[in-house]
């Protein structure tokens, strides 16, 4: 099954075709004017950079951005895109940089892709280190849903069905680890892919916790880009984090 170390690899080949589908392109200019409001005219990290889907816009609004990915295919789409953004590959659990930044972020769920609760934390560390002074990590995690689950319960779900494609999500939940490892069937056309993916989900009070072990507090949380509110219904929250006032 894949994890951190190799999501990238599998899906770099798809991964525009994908976002595509799943939405992220069409909501990229929400993303980025959201990013801009905490940076303008300064310097972010992307943690998890990926083909620079944020980044690159980003960095066309005159924010000096670099990023970090495990995953030389991405880096490489990165690359093909633009040569202004510096990029390098890590692990963004645990790197450092001599940079401090206005922001540090890491979207689209990648944080879930570090499939322990010590490398979540480690990676918060890492961040809220490279942080200037006034600075701010913001991290968008989805929502559990997770009720009716009990250990070892397969379950699958209809991620996508339209006239050219079908998304399948079949996942076995580990309850002890927090960790779902789920395999994404692709039918489109007469193609079959098969993406398999391993990921810890984190709820929002779990991930204020892991934040304040690392000096960092809650300062803003949305249900969505265009900062909708966050409420019981929402499936996902965008987080907003600063270092702990004294």
């Amino acid at each position: 099954m894949s994890d951190e170390l190799t999501y990238g690899e599998i899906y770099a080949p798809i991964y525009e075709e994908y976002t595509n589908l799943q939405g992220k392109i069409a909501e990229v200019n929400d993303t980025v004017a959201f990013l801009e409001g905490y940076c303008s005219g300064g310097s972010a990290l992307e943690l998890g950079i990926g083909d620079g889907r944020v980044a690159v816009p980003l960095s066309e609004r005159g924010v000096k951005v670099e990023g970090i990915d495990n995953s030389c295919s991405m880096l490489k789409l990165l690359a093909k895109r633009t040569d202004l953004i510096t990029a390098w590959e890590g692990d963004i659990a645990h790197f450092r940089s001599e940079q401090r930044y206005d922001a540090v972020y890491c979207v689209y769920f990648t944080f879930t892709l570090l499939s322990t609760r010590e490398a979540q934390i480690a990676c918060l560390r890492s961040a809220a280190e490279a942080l200037d002074h006034e600075g701010v990590l913001v991290i968008e995690l989805g929502v559990p849903g997770l009720d009716p689950l009990v250990g070892g319960q397969q379950t699958a779900k209809a991620r996508l069905v339209d006239h050219e494609n079908t998304i399948l999500n079949v996942a076995v939940h580990d309850p002890l680890n927090q960790n779902l490892v789920s395999t994404l069937l692709w039918f489109s056309d007469t193609s079959v892919r098969r993406l398999p993916q391993r990921v810890r989900y984190v709820y929002h009070q779990e991930l204020d916790t892991m934040a304040e072990c690392v000096g960092l507090e809650l300062g803003e949380r949305w249900g969505d880009w265009a900062r909708g509110a966050f409420s019981e219904r929402s499936e996902r929250h965008i987080s907003v984090y600063r270092r702990s006032s004294p």
